[in-house]
């Protein structure tokens, strides 16, 4: 709980914390900030009892969502995949993001995933629904697990069934780079000496940055 001025800002809030830790001032070029779950710049004006965060680069508020998932417990491809096509499809494209034994040409033991989990699965209901009205595309599914990946196991999975192949490639492609970029999922990748937080892709510019809205932050892979 932090007790702010009438006609506060998101800016004001960020300089509050650079007072508590300095070091974060070096840091704003690459975060993101959100008021209520939903991006916002510096400038955003506050109201009693917004939710704010701070967002890192990233690699749920959604009643019932009916396309996207956050998990913890293994991502049964199979049966996800069965569970998605009907007659009336000619094509579906998975996508399955999996856990490789390297990275940064060390080996990996595991990798660990966390998120804002609340404005994580709001954000990956809504790319769902921009791919159906953007992609002549029937449904899909998008499923992110969170929390120990071993080795060889299923990090995220998109699914999306079409009448056409062509269309179905487009908006599963879409669909993991867009989820990549946008929503606040970190990795953080465990080695046998030590263990890191992974680098990420550039926010797009839409997306309003701590340090005005074109800067250049990162996002998680």
């Amino acid at each position: 709980m932090l007790d702010l001025p009438e006609n506060a800002t998101l800016g004001d809030v960020l300089s509050h914390y650079e007072k508590q830790v300095p070091r974060l001032s070096g840091l704003t070029s690459a975060l993101a900030m959100s008021v209520n779950q939903e991006y916002a710049g510096p400038e955003a004006r506050l109201n009693p009892g917004d939710e704010v965060a701070l967002l890192p680069p990233v690699s749920g508020g959604v009643e019932e969502p009916r396309h996207a998932a956050i998990v913890r417990e293994a991502i049964n491809t199979e049966a996800l995949v069965a569970g998605i096509k009907r007659p009336e499809d000619g094509a579906v494209a998975v996508f399955e993001g999996i856990v490789r034994n390297h990275s940064r040409g060390r080996g990996t033991l595991y990798l660990d995933y966390d998120a804002y989990e609340q404005m994580a699965l709001k954000q990956m209901e809504s790319l769902a629904t921009q791919a159906l009205s953007q992609f002549q595309v029937r449904d899909v599914a998008v499923i992110h697990r969170l929390g120990r990946i071993e080795i060889g196991e299923t990090s995220v999975l998109i699914v999306v069934a079409a009448a056409h192949r062509g269309a179905a490639f487009d908006a599963c492609r879409w669909l993991i780079d867009t989820l990549k970029r946008t929503v606040p999922i970190w990795k953080k990748e465990h080695f046998a000496d030590g263990a890191v937080w992974a680098d990420g892709e550039p926010f797009p510019e839409q997306i309003p940055r701590a340090e005005g809205s074109h800067s250049t932050g990162r996002a998680s892979k």
